[in-house]
């Protein structure tokens, strides 16, 4: 068995406890979870409600991050984004983007309550709750040609269906999730419990998992390089399915001292699976979406090459920030560090958590604390049926 310095093994478990004291307070709190659940079944049953032909097979589901569980609150604002997607099941393509997000939008500005929250984006339909959420809803039909289940949703145009699969992903994202990797110090902590005074990470709202917390801290840091650059930062998806990649690359292949071992190694693998091939004098990008065909995630890096350039080196900056909290010693050091990453906010909810339970276990003579893996926190509704229709929640 490795030898592992105890004083680097407390720094790096207190460098794992305090990410995922970052990312908690980064998170939807209980009441937006419950206000949350609330604005989606209405909107479900709203739509399911519609006396419109085109929308009698309506079924609401949820994409995204809320979907999978890695929301961040953004930089400076208080509220959240959840995505929706309006799916008409017994529709074909020749049913054009526009209609069908016509009637859509038609039905939700028919309501009384929606209407004067309702804003028309490119592709989709936003509902905005002032100081609560965003929620966009996006219209899709069967994509015949996918044979896992995938689905067509508009364009920016709204002229052509592009393929996507917005079920296929989360599926796939939580079968990778759900790998549970080889950490040495686990194994030690197991075999020397009884001879040890270990107090276990606490289960109300626990680790929720390293890939999670991976694409949390990825995200947040993101924001925060690009706070000025919005445009040029890396998309959610990008970063989700890159760390997603790595994460089972790396779980299936390698063992790890510690779960902060295994992050830093995701983090530095993430952009193996990204193709550049050259074409016409050029770098063409790609990202593939692994659950439909024909379906891009970095299509804008070959219109906007400088969006490849700010992935690099939000990656690059990433990388070594991590390496720099790694080094760090002492928490006013740490807490600096923290605040360059992930901005004041969440730092100093972080640390403030820190010193609490430091303080605690200081007086209780538990100083050591055993990070877990793979407690999950709940998620919205599996499904809620609503009238005749058939209206799925998150699992649908």
């Amino acid at each position: 068995m490795n030898y592992l310095d105890p004083k680097l093994q407390a720094r790096q478990t207190q460098i794992v406890e305090v990410l995922e004291l970052v990312c908690q307070s980064l998170e939807l709190t209980d009441a937006q979870f419950s206000l949350a659940r609330q604005r989606y079944e209405g909107v479900g049953a709203c739509l399911a409600g519609s006396d419109d032909p085109v929308l009698r097979a309506i079924a609401i589901y949820l994409q995204g991050s809320t979907a999978l569980r890695t929301t961040v609150r953004p930089v400076g604002v208080n509220e959240h984004d959840v995505d929706l997607v309006a799916h008409v099941s017994d529709l074909d393509v020749a049913i054009s983007p526009a209609a069908l997000k016509k009637a859509i939008g038609d039905c939700l500005r028919a309501n009384g309550n929606y209407a004067p929250l309702l804003e028309e984006m490119p592709r989709c339909w936003r509902l905005s709750y002032a100081n609560e959420f965003h929620m966009d809803i996006t219209p899709s039909i069967p994509n015949p040609g996918c044979r896992s289940g995938g689905e067509l949703v508009p364009d920016k145009t709204l002229r052509a269906w592009k393929p996507s699969n917005p079920k296929g992903y989360r599926r796939l994202f939580e079968e990778r999730a759900k790998l549970v990797p080889m950490i040495r110090l686990r194994k030690r902590i197991a075999k020397d419990s009884t001879h040890a005074n270990i107090e276990p990470y606490p289960e109300a709202g626990g680790f929720k998992g390293i890939l999670r917390r991976t694409v949390q801290i990825s995200k947040r840091h993101r924001d925060i390089v690009f706070v000025d650059e919005p445009d040029l930062a890396p998309l959610s998806v990008i970063i989700t399915t890159l760390a997603a990649r790595s994460y089972e690359w790396c779980v299936r292949n390698h063992e790890y001292d510690n779960e902060l071992e295994l992050v830093l190694d995701v983090i530095d693998h993430m952009p193996d699976t990204i193709e550049a091939i050259p074409m016409d004098g050029r770098i063409q990008w790609f990202i593939w979406n692994e659950t439909t065909a024909g379906e891009n995630f970095a299509e804008k890096w070959n219109r906007h090459p400088e969006r490849a350039e700010s992935f690099y080196h939000w990656h690059r900056a990433f990388r070594a920030d991590l390496a720099q909290l790694v080094a760090v010693s002492g928490l006013d050091r740490l807490s600096e560090a923290l605040k360059g990453l992930f901005g004041s906010r969440p730092a100093t909810a972080a640390m403030d958590s820190l010193t609490d339970r430091v303080t605690a276990a200081r007086s209780g003579g538990n100083l050591f604390l055993a990070p877990k893996v793979g407690l999950i926190v709940g998620a919205l509704p599996a499904s809620t049926a609503v009238r005749a229709n058939t209206f799925y929640g998150s699992n649908g």
